[in-house]
């Protein structure tokens, strides 16, 4: 590949690094499966649970390795998104950083971009979703913006797949220039050049940056500096300075660039008059409607009952895989592998492992592909599609004031809607909440009382006979989310971060980009679940073939009387620590046999709901929390559901009707 000497491009190996930087709903997404295609890689930044998604594309005789960073506002991070995307930059040694922003948000999202620059980083400005702007009259003077900031501008639309390869033709052609220097005032000027003459190292940044944001008192860069020999000096510089100012010099700071920032906005960005049209204002009233409680409770049901239930729950759980497993499974491929094994294999243990009740295949591969893979596909074109449009930072503003009763912030919403759709997805999701106690919140939450959505139309199939059964089992999941959402907040030390949310435009989602999201999700969820699917097949193999399976559920009957409910339910509650539905569909099979009534039903129900997380949502709390802290709230979860069935059995028998 060539790389210009010039702080450019020559011959080497190595692709060269593009880091796509920007605040959240800038469309950064749209941009990265533009320029990546389809050859996407996810996985873990290293020491961290924060997902980065990585892509190539060719430019002539150039090759580009495109890195997309989780959302950010400023250098100065907040939270481990944040924090990833700032070492990313600071230790990536990045050969280009296209700073993604909403045009008709400028103001807002320039100073970030003068913070790169700062930083001393190769950046192009990519001034994004260039349609909205014009409608709003917006006329930005991009050759004018590019001469003052000494970087490239260029601007796209990525709705409206304009200027996107003009940004890539920007990539491949890249030659790196001098960087400008943005002052600020003198006071700062001086302590900036103060303590960078006393650095020894820029530590990943220009000295320039390093200074300043330790000025801001940057704790990332803090820690660092503090091995520095002149850090009593440079110490006694900050403190003098802060000394000078009333305010915090971080707020100081960002007032003085919000400053150099309005005067480049009044020299380039002129408002034009303009008519909104029908479909804007629509767009407008639709947005600030579905934030307000009155009429964001109603749609928020709507959302649910179309895009939960009837989507994903009687489509997606219900049709998909309906079809998948009993109509081609089970009476095609099957008998198919049986026969391949069956002739192909002489020892009968062999045979049990792969097509036996417990099969690897008949049971494992069958599980992923015909039960959990359509759901949770489903689930991930809806979500995508929530996501593109805008909504769902409109549902965290709306349930903002509700959640902080349970220590969490609006921003709750998306781990937990998740959860409807597969708990150990959402619990991953749970790493973009900001501090580990909101994460250990919604994590209990999210495995105590949020069902995902196979388990959920399982039940819902076990009670919709009987109204009285399906509303005693809806009010009680949510007096116990309620309570012990409270309880937990109120046990667990800490307090609740501060909620700040992007609030984009509602606009119809780009096709192209909800279909991509969800098939990469669809992907990485199917590579993540197939082991352990194989793994449960093989451990419950095991256990039936010894004999310790039966064990088990001989040591469990008992509880199940004391709840009130058959012995023979004890097999169903064990497989569903493997699989919560499938321990719920073990119960609508003693239903369909009559040997559930309608109150044990309820009893069921209620306990299935609330028992312990499957094996994989599990595996990923203990990644996520920690095994100690998995354990814990096992523990706990087994106490609540079947204390929760004790007590619904005995105020069912007080009661002087049955259900």
């Amino acid at each position: 590949m060539v790389l210009l000497i010039s702080g450019g491009y020559g011959m080497r190996n190595t692709p060269a690094k593009v880091v796509l930087v920007g605040s959240p709903n800038v469309g950064k997404s749209a941009i990265f499966n533009y320029l990546t295609g389809s050859y996407v890689a996810v996985s873990n930044y290293p020491g961290t649970t924060v997902d980065i998604s990585t892509g190539h594309f060719n430019y002539g005789r150039r090759r580009f390795e495109v890195i997309d960073t989780p959302g950010m506002y400023s250098l100065i991070p907040l939270t481990d998104e944040e924090k990833v995307t700032r070492l990313l930059l600071g230790n990536l040694v990045p050969d280009i950083v296209i700073h993604v922003i909403d045009a008709k948000n400028i103001r807002r999202m320039l100073p970030l971009t003068l913070q790169l620059i700062d930083a001393g980083l190769p950046v192009i400005l990519n001034l994004n979703i260039m349609d909205e702007a014009r409608d709003l009259g917006m006329l930005i003077d991009r050759l004018l913006l590019e001469k003052i900031l000494g970087i490239p501008v260029i601007t796209t639309s990525a709705v409206e797949r304009t200027g996107l390869e003009t940004l890539k033709q920007g990539v491949g052609n890249y030659q790196r220039t001098k960087p400008k220097v943005f002052s600020l005032n003198e006071e700062f000027e001086q302590a900036i050049a103060s303590i960078s003459s006393r650095l020894t190292r820029p530590y990943g940044f220009s000295k320039r940056i390093t200074a300043l944001l330790l000025l801001q008192g940057d704790t990332m860069m803090s820690d660092i500096a503090r091995s520095e020999a002149a850090w009593p000096e440079i110490a006694a510089t900050i403190k003098q300075l802060s000394g000078q100012k009333k305010g915090s010099l971080e707020a100081s700071a960002a007032a003085l660039r919000q400053e150099v920032t309005d005067k480049i906005i009044s020299k380039v960005v002129k408002q034009a008059s303009f008519k909104r049209r029908p479909t804007e204002r629509l767009a407008g009233w639709l947005g600030k409607i579905t934030r307000q409680p009155v009429s964001g409770i109603p749609i928020l049901c709507l959302v649910l009952y179309f895009g939960l239930y009837q989507f994903v729950g009687k489509f997606g759980a219900g049709y998909l895989v309906d079809y998948l497993n009993n109509s081609v499974f089970i009476p095609l491929i099957n008998p198919i592998a049986e026969q391949l094994v069956g002739s192909s294999i002489p020892w009968e243990w062999a045979q049990g492992l792969l097509v036996g009740e417990y099969g690897i295949f008949t049971m494992g591969f069958r599980y992923a592909l015909a039960i959990i893979l359509p759901i949770v596909g489903t689930f991930f074109l809806m979500f995508a599609v929530l996501e593109d449009t805008g909504y769902l930072p409109r549902l965290a503003m709306l349930v903002d004031a509700v959640f902080r009763y349970f220590g969490l912030n609006g921003r709750a919403v998306i781990p937990l809607t998740l959860g409807l759709g597969c708990g150990t997805m959402a619990v991953m999701v749970t790493r973009t909440l900001e501090s580990k106690r909101e994460r250990l919140l919604a994590t209990f939450l999210l495995s105590l009382a949020i069902p995902c959505s196979a388990q959920l139309g399982v039940v819902l199939a076990l009670l919709s006979h009987n109204t009285a059964a399906v509303t005693i089992w809806s009010v009680y999941m949510l007096i116990v989310f309620i309570a012990v959402g409270w309880l937990s907040a109120k046990i667990v030390p800490g307090s609740r971060s501060a909620f700040y949310m992007e609030l984009p435009p509602l606009r119809l989602p780009l096709v192209s980009n909800v279909i991509k999201k969800a098939y990469s999700r669809m992907v990485w969820y199917l590579m993540e679940i197939l082991p352990v699917f194989i793994v449960t097949s093989m451990v419950l193999w095991a256990g039936h073939h010894s004999g310790v399976l039966h064990t088990v559920i001989t040591w469990v009957e008992p509880v199940m009387v004391f709840v009130g409910l058959p012995p023979a339910t004890a097999q169903a509650f064990l497989l569903g620590f493997f699989r919560r539905d499938y321990g719920a569909a073990g119960l609508y099979d003693l239903a369909a046999q009559g040997k559930l009534t309608d109150s044990q039903l309820v009893i069921a129900a209620i306990a299935i709901t609330l028992f312990v997380p499957c094996v994989a949502q599990f595996a990923v709390m203990v990644k996520e929390r920690g095994l100690f802290g998995a354990i814990a709230m096992v523990l706990l979860i087994i106490i609540i559901a079947f204390g929760s069935a004790a007590v619904v059995h005995h105020i069912l028998n007080l009661l002087p009707i049955r259900i």
